[in-house]
């Protein structure tokens, strides 16, 4: 399979050529690298609280208080279902 490199211009003549090309290139490398870790950041990490509202922090604390109950619940009617003295009988 031949690739062929279509934004490389015309050979080089000089050294000078070359690096003038390697440094164009180095530098859209680093400005890609920053964009890529840009998205990485803002795909993974989750925006600072300190700006939100006292309603939105309200609603998160609901939020992850109701996933913690639901769990819990989750959990009960497991234990419940199996009885539980089958996980912890003695045997």
């Amino acid at each position: 399979m031949n690739h062929i490199d279509r934004t490389s211009p015309a050979p080089y003549q000089s050294l000078a050529e070359i690096r003038m090309r390697k440094e164009a290139l180095h530098e859209d490398i680093c400005k890609v690298d920053e964009q890529i870790r840009t998205l990485w950041n803002d795909l993974f990490h989750q925006p600072e609280v300190n700006d939100a509202s006292p309603s939105k922090r309200l609603m998160g604390l609901l939020n992850a208080g109701t996933s913690v109950v639901d769990g819990l619940i989750l959990g009960w009617k497991l234990y419940r279902k199996f009885n539980g003295s089958s996980l912890f009988r003695k045997r």
